[in-house]
C-alpha cells in the first residue's frame, strides 16, 4: 500500500484548534504548583521566562533579555510576578493577568530589591532551569543566605501530567506529524541531499498545521549511526538505510516521531536489526501501566536489544517527556524511579548504531492510562521502502 492511500487529511486553513486555556486553567496550574512547592519543603517556586513560565501563566514575552521577569509562587501567597516597566502592557494582556499581582520596575533602580521584596523567606526556592545565572546571582547578593534549587531536581513533576486539553494538542500534533511521514514517503530520496529530504519533512510538518518545526533528522547510510545527526550534504543512494527523526509544536505542545526508511531493497542483516529494534519498541510499549518506574520502560527495550547482541550500540536512554517542549521530565531511563501517572506523554524510541555503516531507530509518543499505554503515533513500525 502506498503513502497517499494511508495519509491523513491536510491541515485545513479553517482549523482553529482547541480552546485556548483560560484564566481558570491558568489559577489551577498556579495553585497545584504552591501545593506540591509545599510538599517537597520549598519556600516556593521563582519561574523566568520560558516553558515553566508559559504553562504556568500563558505568558512569553516577546524578547528575553537582560531585564528580569519573574513569577514569584509560595504557598498561602498571591502569585505575583515582576516585569519590566516597558514590558508591563504585555504581561497584563497575558490570559492569567486578572489572577495575578504585577509589579513593575524601571530602567535605572535596582531590579533585584524589587524581586527581592516579593520574597518573604530565605529559601529553598525552586528556579526554572532557563533562568539567567545573572538574576539569580544578583538575587543572593540582595537576600544573602537565600537558598534555591533547580526546578527539575525539586519539582520533576511540575508539567509532566497532561490534562484532558493538553493530551488533545499533543495528539493533533502527533497525527500531523503522522501526515507528514506518509507524505514524506512519495518523495525521491536517491540522487537528493539529506538537506533536500529535511527541507521536504519541514514543509511537510508546516502544511500539516505545524507552527513551529524543531528539527528533522535525516539520517542516511553510515550518518544514520549518529542519533543527533540532523542533516547534511551527504547525497542518498541506492542500498542506504535512514532514518528520520522529526517534530515541532502544534497548538503550542509538541511532536516527535521516528521512523527507518530504506532505499530500495534491504539486506538481511538490515531487515534483522530494523526488526530487533521494532520488537524493542513494542516491548517498551508493552511496559507502559500506571504505577511502573520510568527505568522500567527502559529496560524492557534495552534487555531485547542486549539479548540480540547489540546491547552496546543502544547508546542513549529510552524516551523523555514531553509537553511544551520537546524534551522535558520524565525520562525513560535507568535510575529513575519516578512511577508513571495516568496523563504523563513520553516518547519510546529504541534504537541501534553500527558505526560507519548505518542505524535503526523507531519511536512513538505514548500516553500512560488507566489501563496502560495509547500511542499517539500510529504510522506503521515496519521498514518502508523509498525510492
Amino acid at each position: 500500500m502506498n503513502g497517499a492511500a494511508l495519509r491523513s487529511a491536510p491541515h485545513r486553513p479553517d482549523d482553529k484548534g482547541p480552546a485556548p486555556f483560560t484564566a481558570d486553567d491558568f489559577a489551577a496550574r498556579i495553585a497545584r504548583a504552591a501545593r506540591s512547592a509545599e510538599r517537597a519543603g520549598l519556600a516556593g517556586v521563582l519561574v523566568t521566562p520560558g516553558p515553566d513560565l508559559l504553562y504556568l501563566t500563558g505568558y512569553a514575552p516577546v524578547a528575553i533579555t537582560e531585564r528580569i521577569t519573574m513569577l514569584v509562587v509560595a504557598p498561602g501567597r498571591e502569585p505575583a510576578m515582576i516585569v519590566p516597566t516597558l514590558e508591563r502592557p504585555d504581561a497584563e494582556a497575558a490570559p492569567s493577568a486578572s489572577r495575578l499581582r504585577i509589579v513593575d520596575w524601571q530602567d535605572g533602580v535596582n531590579p533585584y530589591e524589587a524581586a527581592a521584596k516579593l520574597l518573604d523567606s530565605p529559601g529553598p526556592y525552586a528556579v526554572s532551569d532557563s533562568a539567567w545565572s545573572m538574576h539569580l546571582l544578583g538575587l543572593i547578593e540582595q537576600l544573602p543566605g537565600s537558598r534555591y534549587v533547580s526546578m527539575t531536581a525539586a519539582l520533576p513533576m511540575l508539567r509532566a501530567v497532561k490534562d484532558a486539553d493538553e493530551l488533545r494538542r499533543l495528539a493533533g500534533a502527533a497525527e500531523a506529524a503522522d501526515a507528514a511521514y506518509y507524505d514524506v514517503l512519495d518523495v525521491p530520496f536517491a540522487g537528493r541531499r539529506e538537506t533536500e529530504v529535511g527541507a521536504d519533512l519541514a514543509d511537510l510538518l508546516r502544511r500539516h498545521g505545524h507552527s513551529q518545526v524543531d528539527f528533522t533528522v535525516v539520517g542516511s547510510g553510515p550518518n544514520g549511526a549518529n542519533p543527533h545527526h540532523e542533516v547534511g550534504e551527504r547525497v542518498i543512494v541506492e542500498g542506504d538505510m535512514v532514518v528520520l527523526d522529526f517534530g515541532g509544536l502544534k497548538y503550542g505542545y509538541g511532536s516527535d516521531t521516528t521512523r527507518t526508511v530504506h532505499v530500495g531493497e534491504p539486506t538481511e542483516e538490515e531487515q534483522e536489526v530494523h526488526d530487533i529494534v521494532r520488537h524493542a519498541q513494542q516491548a517498551g510499549f508493552d511496559a507502559v501501566r500506571s504505577g511502573v518506574a520510568c527505568q522500567e520502560i527502559d529496560r524492557a527495550p534495552r534487555a531485547l536489544i542486549t539479548e540480540a547482541g547489540f546491547g552496546e550500540r543502544f547508546i542513549h536512554r529510552t524516551g523523555h517527556g514531553i509537553g511544551l517542549t520537546t524534551h522535558e521530565p520524565p525520562y525513560m531511563i535507568e535510575g529513575e524511579t519516578q512511577l508513571l501517572e495516568p496523563g504523563m506523554c513520553f516518547s519510546i524510541e529504541p534504537g541501534i548504531y553500527l558505526p560507519g555503516r548505518f542505524g535503526v531507530r523507531i519511536e512513538d509518543i505514548v500516553t500512560v492510562t488507566e489501563n496502560g499505554g495509547k500511542r499517539l503515533n500510529t504510522t506503521p513500525h515496519e521498514l518502508r521502502i523509498v525510492r
